[in-house]
Formats: C-alpha cells, structure tokens, sequence
C-alpha cells in the first residue's frame, strides 16, 4: 500500500510538467530566437533554436500558428 499513495502526486507532477512547463519553454525559446534574429540576423544559435521549437512542437502535438496576413 506505500507504494500506492505516493504515486497520485507523482502523476499529477508529471502532468503539471507536461502541461504547463513544457509549453512555457517552447514559447521562450521561440521568443528568445525571435529576439536574437531582431539583433544579429540569421545566425547558426537561432537557426537552431528554431529547429528545437519546431521539434517540440512536434513532439507535444501543438500545431504551428500561421497567421492570415
């Protein structure tokens, strides 16, 4: 039975993580690179900022915003 009781606030952890957490840092990072770009151009770290955004997003299942304009 010990082992049981400690597991429900291990689950909701993770989910709290995965739910909030991991979407947060998708956005800061795309902020981040965005921000760089403005400053310096294309450079190789927000090439590959973009590319770690774009594979997290993957991965979590969000979709990508385009915007209409």
């Amino acid at each position: 039975m010990y082992g049981r009781t400690t597991m429900l606030p291990k689950m909701i952890a993770r989910w709290a993580v995965a739910a909030i957490a991991v979407p947060l840092a998708i956005a800061a990072a795309k902020k981040v690179s965005d921000r760089m770009e403005a400053r310096r151009g294309s450079t190789r770290a927000t090439r590959l900022l973009r590319r770690g955004v774009s594979a997290a997003e993957r991965m979590t299942g969000r979709k990508r915003r385009r915007f209409a304009w």
